[in-house]
């Protein structure tokens, strides 16, 4: 990595592209379909247009500025505008709830809003109208109704001799440790809390994992996840110090389109997407015949079962066979590029990893919270790590240990500086030791690879005493083709239980090729047949559990677990109250 300009806070990042990466498509999104890219010069001027902006506006130092949109050019502006200007940027989801806005925008004290479309703007409408105190807003696409973001840049551009001395000045005086960004948890539990990180954090986080990047300015880099995730927007950091250019996609619908359209090298996703990929390419096997289909199923069998830790012969041989007949033209669709996937946020099926390694789209699993910037650990492409079942090696200045419950505590310089506004919260999860007590359960493999077991807070005791780590039931309830999701219970009961969401795909195939008639999926669901077959799946699983962890009832249910209807969080995690609460009836059919 270059080292002619040294990155200690978040803006110097603009420097270090015009000097290292003075390229013409550092960034790109999608205008009337078609790419608008933008320079790494063009970056730097817009970022400081928008500071000076901000500036002229009335902001001070230490003002927040609470963006809601999705991933695009803008979000970049914005986010380095803010950073000189000495604001505090607070990005959120889209996809909230009613309630999380009327909670976070006023709790985080934000002086000025920007929503990125009109259509997003009158949904949010109706909540900002509630607001005691509403800030300033502006959206990025014209929207009658509201100021355009547009405006701030042209303040900024037109006042650039007034604010150039004081954002220079700001360059000298904005140290590592000063306040740079608000996040808001995703809220799994409870009300969302506003945590706060200094540059200092998210620059130690993000050059740490960069530097174990194999990837480099020759690379184009495709980005759906929220940027407003602790995870996609250090990522995103990552490749901006690389000069690998970052592409954003036109919306979720189209990623398969943009990758293949911009020949991606890669790109960052949690779990659920890759599986539902992994399910589309299962789906499309079914569809051929003969000798075709035959083939298929072949390269299907060996790359759900590749070691690529025990390369034999043989497996390499079958390996550049199946790749030229089937594994080469994924990725055509996808660009023809081999990949390098990020994933992390919970635990992936290594069935996956193994397939998606075979065809040459490497999936590398890492884990960390919102609250530690966010990387702990992570599989790492630079040493070809890739160890199944663990999220790979703890980051370099990053310490590690477990609470005699074997909850993992971690130490470092990317531990949050606290939650906004809630100090008693954060002396409950900084001890006075400086240990960030994460509500993970883990254990070391190997004594170098971090394993995680559970979710503290998820774990719950059956009535004779024993505990049961549902997400580790899950993940192994998962692994079955015919189960799409499900959600273990049991807590003081007896006996562990399940409610399952059956793989529909699957189980219309099954019951066609078995001369099934049904009318619907509620009624399929309900068959003596269906409910024998989910019940072989989980005597499998259960042959790997001990007994007390084994699912002895079960329900199927014909369901959407999504953000939309709240059983989801916005990082796909499933809402266990929320979940429970939708699902009171059925538990008590099971546990009467």
């Amino acid at each position: 990595m270059n080292e002619e300009v040294k990155i200690t806070r978040l803006f110097d990042l603009l420097g270090r592209l015009q000097v290292n990466y003075p390229k013409d498509d550092i960034l790109a999104g999608k205008v009337n379909g078609s790419w608008r890219t933008y320079s790494s010069r063009e970056y730097a001027e817009l970022s400081h247009d928008f500071a000076y902006g901000f500036l002229e506006l009335g902001l001070n130092a230490g003002d927040k500025v609470l963006t809601v949109m999705n991933n695009r050019p803008e979000w970049n502006f914005v986010d380095m505008g803010t950073a000189l200007a000495g604001l505090v940027h607070v990005p959120v989801y889209t996809t909230l709830s009613e309630d999380d806005y009327l909670y976070i925008i006023p709790h985080s004290d934000a002086k000025v809003m920007i929503i990125g479309s009109a259509p997003l703007y009158r949904h949010l409408a109706p909540v900002i109208a509630k607001l005691e105190n509403p800030p300033l807003v502006f959206t990025i696409d014209p929207a009658d109704e509201v100021k355009n973001l547009d405006q701030i840049r042209q303040m900024g551009e037109q006042n650039r001799e007034k604010w150039m001395p004081v954002i220079e000045n700001n360059k000298q005086v904005i140290t590592p440790d000063t306040l740079l960004t608000i996040i808001y948890t995703s809220g799994t539990t409870g009300t969302p809390k506003g945590v706060m990180h200094a540059h200092s954090s998210i620059v130690f986080n993000f050059l740490g994992h960069a530097a174990q990047q194999v990837m480099n300015s020759s690379h184009r880099y495709l980005s759906f996840l929220p940027l407003c995730h602790i995870y996609e927007r250090t990522m995103n950091y990552e490749f901006q110090s690389l000069g690998i250019s970052v592409y954003y996609a036109e919306n979720m619908g189209t990623i398969a389109r943009d990758l293949k359209d911009i020949q991606a090298d890669g790109f960052c996703a949690v779990p659920r997407v890759i599986e539902m990929m992994y399910k589309k390419l299962e789906d499309a096997g079914k569809s051929l015949t003969g000798i075709k289909r035959m083939i298929y199923k072949r390269a299907w069998n060996l790359g759900n079962t590749f070691d690529y830790e025990n390369l034999t012969f043989l497996r390499v041989t079958l390996n550049k066979l199946y790749d030229k007949l089937v594994y080469s033209k994924w990725r055509a669709n996808l660009g023809g590029h081999e990949m390098l996937i990020v994933t992390g946020g919970s635990s992936i099926r290594a069935c996956i990893i193994r397939l998606f390694s075979a065809a040459k789209m490497y999936i590398y699993e890492g884990y960390g919270l919102t609250e530690t910037a966010p990387v702990i650990a992570v599989n790492n492409p630079k040493d070809k790590i890739r160890k199944i079942g663990t999220v790979g090696k703890v980051m370099e200045g990053t310490e590690v240990k477990f609470a005699e419950d074997g909850e993992i505590l971690a130490r470092g310089p990317h531990i949050m500086m606290g939650y906004y506004k809630d100090p008693e919260a954060t002396r409950e999860a900084i001890d006075s030791e400086g240990w960030f007590h994460t509500g993970d359960v883990g254990e070391m493999v190997d004594g170098i690879f971090l394993r995680i077991t559970d979710r503290k807070k998820e774990i719950f005791k059956l009535s004779n005493g024993k505990y049961v780590a549902p997400q580790m039931v899950e993940n192994k309830l998962n692994e079955s083709p015919y189960i799409e999701s499900s959600l273990v219970i049991g807590s003081n009961q007896k006996v562990a239980s399940a409610i399952i969401i059956p793989n529909s795909v699957m189980i219309q195939d099954w019951a066609a090729h078995h001369k099934m008639v049904f009318q619907d999926l509620e009624n399929l669901y309900k068959t003596k047949e269906i409910n024998n077959l989910i019940h072989k799946e989980i005597e499998k699983t259960n042959k790997s559990l001990a007994p007390h962890e084994q699912i002895k009832f079960f329900r199927l249910v014909n369901d959407e677990w999504s953000t939309a209807n709240g059983l989801l969080s916005q990082t796909l995690k499933l809402r266990r109250t929320q979940l429970n609460k939708h699902y009171e009836k059925i538990i008590a059919e099971i546990y009467p």
